[in-house]
């Protein structure tokens, strides 16, 4: 009698994890590396996403990109990716959004909604690349470096200009968290006002967060929550963007509908769950661990496959373009706050 046959798929699903190991734990590595960097030094420009870009990309212009690494590094900058942005919305409640107040909450929804258009089109006008300004124009109106990875999903630019994008976003935020403290005494704005400014304003949620806390603890928690609600537009803004990019390529006409990301519902998913008060803290603690690793994972697989030479020919209209997208979203959210207040 013939021995019976062993499925083959067990072993094919254990082939396929080994392939994906090398490039997964160089990226996990990296971004482990980053995550030291900034805690070691105490330095919040030192974003542990930004850190992991830059030694992911010196890693690929010294030694260049293995083909034993691809599968992995693929891995990192998409599925990883992808869960990264789902657990994010542990860090989001209703409950939290709510306590801004309805004014503020609609100041939250102005800026991502007018941020992100104004920059497509001056982008069009300075003559950058339309997937580019898609990604400055969603990190500077939401959240800095978690937007645009997640935005390129269905913005589909290349790595250069994900690169390109993070690297401005960071440069801008940098320069706000730094000039904001300053500039509250001067442009007449109270503790809470500060906070909602802030919050209203600076890309990254850390950049924000620590120029808040400049203000004091009235200011602190304020711009936090106001952050978070533009954290929270992440989900609509990605899911608008994929119609935006769908409408512009003709996508009814040649039969190409809009590109659903399937982890933008998981996002407001969690955001749900967790306002319900039954996920256990120990879960939303370990989102606030999990996340930045992975994210910073992500990102050192994108600077894996970075080209440095291609990122050198994007020339300084992109750069022009953050800067006049962060003016622009500052003096709209100062506005909303003098009409608030």
């Amino acid at each position: 009698m013939a021995a019976p046959l062993v499925s083959s798929a067990p072993q094919g699903a254990f082939d396929r994890i080994k392939t994906l190991v090398p490039g997964l734990a160089l990226s996990l590595a990296i971004a482990v590396l980053a995550i030291v960097v900034r805690n070691a030094t105490g330095i919040a420009a030192l974003n542990p996403v930004v850190v992991a870009l830059v030694v992911g990309m010196g890693f690929h212009a010294i030694w260049g990109t293995p083909a034993v690494l691809k599968p992995g590094i693929g891995f990192a900058v998409r599925p990883v990716l992808r869960a990264a942005i789902v657990l994010l919305g542990l860090q989001v409640t209703l409950g939290m959004l709510w306590s801004l107040g309805p004014a503020a909450l609609l100041l939250a929804v102005v800026v991502v909604a007018a941020t992100l258009p104004f920059t497509m089109w001056l982008g069009h006008v300075l003559g950058v690349d339309r997937a580019l300004a898609q990604l400055i124009g969603t990190g500077t109106a939401i959240c800095g470096a978690s937007a645009i990875v997640a935005a390129n999903q269905v913005a589909r630019g290349r790595e250069e200009d994900v690169t390109y994008a993070l690297a401005v976003i960071t440069l801008c935020g940098t320069a706000a968290m730094i000039l904001f403290p300053y500039l509250a005494g001067p442009l007449g704005l109270d503790a809470q006002d500060y906070g909602i400014w802030a919050g209203g304003a600076i890309h990254e949620v850390v950049q924000a967060v620590g120029a808040a806390a400049a203000g004091g603890p009235v200011s602190s928690q304020t711009g936090t929550v106001m952050k978070l609600a533009r954290v929270f537009m992440l989900a609509p803004a990605v899911l608008a963007l994929g119609w935006w990019v769908a409408r512009q390529s003709g996508g009814e006409a040649a039969g190409v509908k809009a590109p659903v990301p399937v982890f933008a519902f998981g996002f407001l998913g969690l955001v749900l769950l967790g306002s319900t008060g039954l996920v256990p803290q120990a879960a939303v603690d370990a989102s606030r661990f999990l996340v930045p690793l992975m994210l910073a994972a992500s990102v050192a697989a994108l600077g894996l496959q970075t080209n440095l030479k291609a990122l050198k020919a994007r020339g300084l209209a992109p750069l022009l373009l953050g800067v006049a997208s962060s003016l622009f979203i500052a003096a709209l959210a100062y506005v909303g706050v003098r009409l608030i207040g």
